[in-house]
């Protein structure tokens, strides 16, 4: 007779409608029997409350709902079915009895419906019924069970939320591009580091927000990806971006990833894409490979450098057990400055501590070369490797080529801190009497070093003049990063 509803139309064309508050079902009134017939003829889950005693009816799809209540609960009380939550259920069928309707998109509720306390959700609608003259006679409800789909979204929620915190704890930058605009959707904070802290960029697309990167190519390298789902991957790649602190122009490089995102069916939806700013990185590689190739210059020329040491302490010591302490003590001072050069520096080094390593390695005191003067200046670990390795490349070349190379040569070694602002260091390094100077026509690795200037800082340089009289060589820096500790 109910063939959407086989269940529960069985048990009410079984049912003692007599023995129940609702009489036999020939003197049930027009708007009872009609509603029944349309909840027993359909597929969605409907619930009939019905009297003053509440009595309940429902069909097959209210009935999955009820748990283990279901058969029992057929043609039993509202209360009796729902005790278990009845502190929320009963407000809303108070309401619907006194002629208000309630409907809720989402309602949550613990049911004990199978014998433990479950999570359960619905969407449903309690609508008041009414004979001809406005007497509420009941309630008819028709509803559905979202848990499933509560629990799916809550489960995608989660899931989304530790995807962000990955994304935000990530040491690289991540967004995320939507469509074929290339739209930012999400951007973590390392990812706003690198284009430039402050800039509004999401729901914009990547030519709108990081306009610069156009004209380089980059927006042709996403539609490609957009288009092809082929990844795009490089390694230290170079890009201007307009993020110094007044909207400037500087060239970083970038460790950089697209990757196309895909929907369920496999279209391309946008592309994630990972990024790291390595240009620091990159700059240590190079500070570590001229370090690197500097030592092994250094070890090459370590025989000659010992017997220059031994050829001044035996042409100046009176006699041979003088010779022995003095040749001793300047190989004990070759190897502190070797120790200095490796360590780069303990973090506690002056300026006038370096310059003392190198003058007890290359002078003489008892026909004093150097002429130095300056302030005990503290100087941060990172530029306190450069100089030292500057300061000994410097006084090598004088003892090979220079004013060290002839008997009545000198070097005069000054620092200073840089007037009036006070926030600038310099050091000017001069030869005087030693052989007429020449530029060089090629640059040698030690030359090199030296033009590489003060590791660590900003704004470091270094200007050599290659002048008839010496060479004169002036290293510049800012003073608070050379002084920084690294």
């Amino acid at each position: 007779m109910f063939p959407a509803n086989p269940d529960c139309g069985k048990l009410f064309a079984e049912m003692d409608w007599s023995s129940t508050p609702l009489g036999q079902r020939e003197d049930w009134s027009v708007e009872l029997k009609t509603l029944t017939n349309v909840m027993l003829g359909s597929l969605q889950p409907m619930l009939i409350v019905w009297g003053p005693k509440q009595t309940t009816l429902y069909n097959d799809g209210y009935a999955a709902m009820c748990g283990h209540r279901h058969p029992a609960a057929f043609g039993g009380s509202f209360h009796a079915l729902w005790h278990d939550i009845w502190d929320a259920v009963e407000p809303i069928i108070t309401d619907a009895y006194q002629g208000r309707g309630t409907s809720m998109d989402d309602i949550e509720f613990t049911m004990h419906r199978n014998g433990y306390p479950e999570e359960t959700h619905f969407a449903f609608s309690y609508t008041p019924v009414r004979d001809p003259w406005g007497t509420v006679l009941g309630m008819f409800c028709a509803c559905t069970e979202i848990t499933s789909q509560v629990m799916v979204r809550r489960a995608e929620r989660t899931q989304r939320e530790r995807f962000r915190q990955v994304f935000e704890l990530s040491p690289g930058g991540i967004a995320m591009l939507v469509g074929p605009d290339h739209v930012f959707d999400y951007a973590n904070e390392e990812y706003d580091a690198m284009i430039g802290v402050g800039r509004d960029i999401i729901g914009k697309t990547v030519a709108e927000a990081v306009s610069e990167v156009v004209r380089q190519g980059f927006i042709d390298i996403l539609d490609g990806v957009y288009r092809t789902g082929e990844s795009f991957i490089a390694r230290g790649l170079p890009i201007q971006l307009n993020r110094g602190p007044d909207g400037e122009m500087q060239r970083r490089l970038i460790d950089l990833v697209y990757q196309a995102m895909r929907h369920e069916d496999g279209t391309i939806s946008g592309i994630l894409v990972q990024a790291r700013d390595v240009t620091e990185i990159r700059a240590e590689e190079a500070s570590r490979e001229l370090l690197s190739h500097e030592l092994g210059h250094r070890l090459k020329n370590q025989l000659a450098m010992v017997q220059a040491i031994a050829s001044q302490t035996l042409r100046n010591a009176p006699d041979i057990a003088s010779a022995r302490q003095r040749l001793s003590e300047r190989l004990a001072v070759l190897s502190a400055a070797h120790d200095t050069i490796l360590e780069g520096g303990r973090g506690t080094s002056t300026v006038r501590q370096l310059v003392q390593q190198m003058t007890d390695l290359h002078d003489d005191p008892v026909a004093p070369r150097f002429v130095t003067s300056g302030p005990n200046l503290k100087i941060g670990s990172r530029p306190s490797l450069s100089l030292s390795l500057i300061l000994h490349e410097l006084a090598t070349n004088a003892v090979k080529h220079g004013a060290l190379s002839v008997p009545g040569g000198s070097v005069e070694l000054h620092w200073r801190v840089v007037l009036p602002g006070a926030d600038g260091f310099e050091m000017i390094w001069a030869e005087r009497g030693g052989p007429v100077v020449a530029e060089p026509r090629v640059r040698g690795s030690g030359s090199r070093l030296i033009s590489a200037g003060l590791n660590g800082t900003n704004d470091g340089h270094v200007e050599m003049s290659f002048l008839p009289e010496g060479l004169r060589c002036v290293v510049t820096a800012d003073l608070e990063s050379f002084q920084k500790e690294h």
